[in-house]
């Protein structure tokens, strides 16, 4: 059978050092990185990063610790992508630690990992007060180091450049708690990440004159390995993004071509672009526009640049491709993103395959689907249903090392040469990933249905006046377990419909109001029930005042505290 696809080419290499070189050595005079100073992008060629790179890895060798543990903690920025690169070049074990993390967790994961000295920018100083007889080098303080390294190697020193790596023991350890709170040392190699690297860029096209917006943290391997490490390796520009609120106008000032995202990201950008077409009354307009050119496309001819120019100027103009990674993205988001001219696509990944698992090829996609497995890489349901459903197990060169001194923790996973994911799918006839839902989620009603919560959350994220929401099971009065909803609503939008009825949105504590909003919901939730099976019905439902509680990459914390109580709602 004649696959519908074909691999990109891509050059071979042995670790990230490897990397670092060849990239440099092709496209040494294009720009690396742009990062804001002093409110304008600056940019960094190849060659001055590899400088920076090399200095400061020989201001910091010793010779008399071959093997350190170094730690950095910090926003993305270019020191953060300078000090990693050192790190891992020779100099040992690099540990990313989340900037969002607590004091006690950076002690404990200083602890755990052994680290024996912590990069930072200076915005971290504070939470690192904890950590004691552990050195501290702050960002700002790195380019006094680099100057002195690079003036160590102008009078002959090379030492840094010939440190041996091993491309098959850990480089990165990568402490992830996921949703749960249990964190766990995930060990990957230079070839784990090489390899990632080589073949995910066989499934997505990136060039050199491709800018990355980079949004989302670099301590995740999501960021780190396909939006810094792959961009390097295909000679493409890193543009750090402010915060999550200057997206559009660092879109804009960085003219960025590719953004990874996680699907809440996606939906609200996508929510914004119809709301500001509703309030300027061009909806219809819109519309219409979109139903020509998706009929133009079927006879090869594509005017999206044209017709909704306003929307890509918006963007900066220049924006193609989307990359939503992290949990499952609304079909018709990604659809109604490419029906807009922006090539939106989803993967699936876990930091224990560095990270990535599948991804839709950008010729070849699913909307409701994770993707396809990497080239040399496999996908496979462990011990299927009568609907080819099971757990989902993984298997590559791309899979860690296992866990941190957690050789229990690693056997439990890590089987007959298979990484058992945890997460529950299938595998469709043209070898696209479908998942339903996570192992560890499942709600079991007394009568021993199976419900995935996931798949009630997706159905009630359409309804574009939820933000968020979490489905948990609950115990009814008689002991049955029920389908209970924890609504995170937007506000903005809700409050147009209460006020519209007459009813005051300043007092969010009145009757009146309270009454109204819980009418809207209720309503809601019944529509959404005559379309689900009598035991996925929601039979209660919470409305929050306030987010959830989540992780840097957005994820709701399922089992924290403050996401379950409900003392604080509407």
């Amino acid at each position: 059978m004649k696959k519908k696809y074909v691999d990109y080419e891509v050059r071979p290499i042995s670790d990230i050092r490897d990397l670092l070189r060849s990239s440099v050595e092709l496209y040494g005079n294009l720009t690396a990185f742009l990062e804001k100073r002093n409110g304008v992008y600056e940019p960094v060629t190849y060659s001055e990063y590899y400088r920076d790179v090399r200095g400061l890895g020989t201001a910091m060798y010793d010779p008399s610790r071959p093997e350190r543990r170094i730690a950095v903690i910090g926003e993305n920025c270019y020191m953060w992508a300078v000090s990693y690169m050192t790190v891992v070049c020779g100099m040992g074990v690099v540990v990313p630690i989340d900037r969002e993390a607590t004091p006690e967790d950076i002690k404990n994961i200083v602890g755990i990992a052994e680290v024996d000295t912590i990069l930072h920018a200076d915005s971290a100083k504070g939470k690192l007060a904890e950590v004691e007889g552990v050195p501290k080098i702050a960002f700002s303080e790195l380019r006094g180091l680099i100057e002195k390294g690079v003036e160590m190697i102008e009078a002959g020193t090379t030492v840094y450049d010939g440190l041996p790596i091993d491309p098959y023991k850990m480089s990165v350890l990568l402490f992830t708690s996921g949703t749960t709170g249990v964190a766990k040392g995930v060990m990957l190699s230079h070839h784990n990440i090489a390899f990632d690297i080589m073949e995910m860029c066989k499934m997505i096209n990136i060039q050199p004159e491709d800018t990355f917006l980079s949004v989302l943290p670099l301590h995740h391997t999501y960021e780190c390995t396909c939006g810094f490490l792959a961009a390097l390796y295909r000679g493409a520009t890193v543009a750090y993004c402010e915060k999550l609120g200057t997206i559009m106008r660092n879109l804009q000032e960085t003219k960025a071509s590719i953004m990874l995202a996680v699907p809440l990201l996606l939906e609200t950008l996508y929510k914004r672009i119809w709301q500001n077409a509703e309030k300027s009354g061009r909806a219809d307009t819109l519309r219409r526009a979109i139903k020509v050119n998706n009929a133009l496309k079927k006879m090869g001819i594509d005017l999206s640049k044209k017709l909704f120019a306003e929307i890509h100027q918006a963007f900066g103009g220049h924006l193609r491709l989307l990359v939503s990674g992290g949990a499952a993205v609304d079909p018709k988001v990604l659809a109604g993103l490419r029906d807009l001219g922006f090539l939106a696509l989803q993967g699936y990944g876990l930091t224990e395959c560095a990270p990535l698992a599948a991804v839709n090829r950008d010729t070849y996609y699913k909307d409701e689907s994770a993707g396809l497995p990497p080239p040399n890489t496999w996908l496979a349901i462990h011990e299927p249903d009568e609907n080819g459903i099971g757990e989902i197990k993984y298997r590559g060169e791309n899979v860690m090392l296992g866990y941190y001194k957690m050789p229990e923790a690693t056997a439990e996973v890590i089987r007959d040469g298979w990484l058992y994911t945890g997460d529950i799918g299938y595998i469709d006839k043209d070898g696209f990933l479908i998942i339903t839902g996570r192992k560890k989620n499942v709600i079991v009603t007394t009568n021993g249905k199976n419900i995935f919560p996931e798949e009630i959350e997706h159905h009630l994220s359409r309804d574009p006046r939820v933000l968020d929401s979490m489905v948990v099971g609950d115990t009814a009065p008689n002991g049955d377990t029920i389908i209970k909803a924890i609504i995170y609503p937007d506000y903005e939008l809700v409050n147009s419909e209460v006020a519209v009825k007459g009813i005051p949105t300043d007092d969010t504590n009145s009757p009146e109001y309270r009454e109204a909003v819980r009418d809207m919901f209720t309503q809601m939730i019944n529509e959404l029930n005559l379309k689900l099976p009598t035991f996925k019905r929601i039979r209660k439902f919470i409305i929050r005042r306030e987010d959830f509680e989540k992780t840097t990459t957005k994820k709701i914390k399922r089992h924290a505290p403050a996401n379950l109580d409900e003392t604080n709602q509407l």
